[in-house]
């Protein structure tokens, strides 16, 4: 029966992330146990393709081989591996099998084979189950023979990436590199695979993009999902912080200058453009760039041309140009801080990128890549979530994005370890842990003094003035004259705290 429903879904012609997980399906149906992970091998690493029985939390971990016996072995060899129920070799999936009552428990009895593809070692097959004596020898031998099976649906599911593919390249569209899971980008929420399908139509082009988003929703990493997925994306990426270009070396950095330009130039020296030229250019923080920079950006944009400072003669440069920002480039605009004529170059294709309170259960599949990352980092067998701990995650409003979420998830490993957590232990982290209770619900209450007799009231930009200049000196004196211990205190990017403080004339 098992051979026909496999067989059956070999023939049919379905979606490939419809196929495996079907897959996985039906030998967790058969083998009758806790988990059946079907994983692809990227570089040193497992990744889940598809998965049944795992906490969700799980579908967001990338195994590194070297660091799990368990898998390494099976990658080892042809013949399926099995595990004595005593086995001290630690299982990947300890306390990660979706079984909710009680304690987290580790896994009693596991098998895997490895999988080839067109002879290529391709990836690895898992099945675990919390009770010994779940794999007899009969199951082991159907695991073997149910192996050629698995191999064709992979097979199959390659197949017809390329194929579709081939098919999309002849009709001059670039939907087909969706097919080629990136591997990065985490999270299956619906405004996330809006979004890539989007950003896949403008990828191999060669239109300047705007990526939009608050501070630590993932701009970077979009940024180089753009490349990656350009005709660019075997040339360089070069990565430019404009919040940390002092303003009188911007212009330096990004074009480069000749010998004698100023002072202290001693020889000629390529800037950034130069570094990228055939690729693509990453501006972050474009919004914060000099209005006299700004000017021969624009240049650079509209001619293919930069000229060093002190040249006589400008330069031919070949360069895609993605920008980012968390600023609002129009009220830039309006106010003077931005070129209009800059704005409407890059944002020829805008893209918002979500919050992360916008992208549902992607927290937990995020927070399941952080936990992993933690878990090889601090040398634990195993650490998870309660629970508890997933209900604090999804209800929070996440500020800070992923960037918070990784710290969030880090500073709870820590504090798990700190009040006694054994590390050859399986770790949960419960709610409390997180932290997030702690954190404001909403906007402090604002006390309003009167007005004093003769005080006038000064305009909203000094008075704004005022305040950073107070909190910049309260945390610099808190810090002991430490900039970067005081931007961790005032919870800003440190470059871009030397760049305001520049402005209110505090350096």
């Amino acid at each position: 029966m098992m051979e026909e429903a496999l067989l059956a879904d070999l023939v049919t012609e379905l979606p490939n992330a419809v196929r495996l997980q079907r897959l996985v399906h039906t030998l967790h149906q058969r083998f009758r146990c806790g988990a059946v992970v079907l994983l692809r091998l990227d570089d040193d690493s497992l990744r889940p393709m598809a998965a049944v029985g795992l906490v969700q939390e799980a579908l967001g971990r990338r195994f590194i081989v070297a660091q799990h016996p368990r898998l390494a072995a099976i990658l080892s060899q042809r013949e399926p591996t099995w595990f004595e129920p005593d086995s001290r070799l630690p299982d990947p999936y300890d306390g990660l099998l979706d079984e909710r009552v009680g304690e987290p428990l580790p896994v009693h009895d596991c098998m895997g084979v490895s999988l080839y593809v067109e002879g290529k070692l391709w990836g690895a097959l898992t099945l675990d189950a919390l009770h010994a004596g779940t794999f007899d020898d009969d199951a082991r031998r159907d695991l073997q023979r149910y192996a050629l099976v698995i191999e064709a649906a992979v097979r199959i599911t390659r197949l017809e990436h390329e194929n579709r593919g081939l098919r999309l390249a002849r009709t001059d569209t670039l939907e087909a590199r969706l097919i080629q899971d990136d591997g990065e980008i985490l999270g299956h929420s619906a405004v996330i695979r809006d979004l890539l399908r989007e950003l896949q139509v403008v990828a191999d082009s060669e239109l300047p993009v705007l990526l939009l988003g608050e501070t630590g929703v993932g701009k970077e990493l979009f940024a180089r999902w753009l490349h990656r997925h350009s005709r660019r994306r075997n040339k360089p990426l070069v990565h430019v912080n404009c919040a940390a270009l002092p303003e009188s070396l911007a212009e330096s950095e990004l074009f480069g200058h000749v010998k004698g330009a100023f002072s202290g130039a001693t020889t000629d020296r390529p800037g950034r453009f130069d570094a990228a030229n055939g690729g693509t250019l990453l501006l972050d923080e474009v919004g914060e760039l000099p209005l006299t920079v700004q000017a021969k950006l624009l240049r650079a944009l509209q001619n293919g041309e930069i000229q060093r400072l002190g040249a006589d003669q400008p330069r031919r440069v070949d360069v895609r140009i993605i920008a980012a920002t968390n600023r609002n480039l129009r009220d830039s605009v309006r106010d003077g801080h931005f070129r209009a004529d800059l704005y409407h170059r890059l944002s020829v294709y805008p893209a918002p990128i979500p919050p992360l309170r916008e992208r549902g259960n992607d927290v937990l599949i995020l927070a399941g890549h952080f936990l992993e990352l933690n878990r090889a980092r601090l040398g634990l067998r195993s650490v998870r979530l309660s629970p508890t701990a997933e209900r604090a995650l999804l209800g929070y409003d996440w500020p800070g994005n992923v960037r918070e979420l990784e710290h969030v998830i880090s500073r709870a490993a820590l504090r798990l370890l700190s009040r006694g957590g054994s590390r050859s232990e399986i770790l949960t982290l419960e709610a409390d842990m997180l932290a997030l209770d702690s954190r404001p619900e909403g906007p402090a209450a604002v006390v309003v003094e009167p007005l004093q007799v003769g005080e006038r009231i000064l305009p909203l930009r000094e008075t704004v003035d005022a305040s950073q200049r107070l909190a910049i000196v309260r945390a610099l004196e808190a810090s002991g004259e430490n900039w970067a211990q005081a931007a961790r205190l005032l919870d800003v990017d440190p470059s871009n705290l030397h760049k305001l403080a520049r402005r209110l004339k505090l350096k």
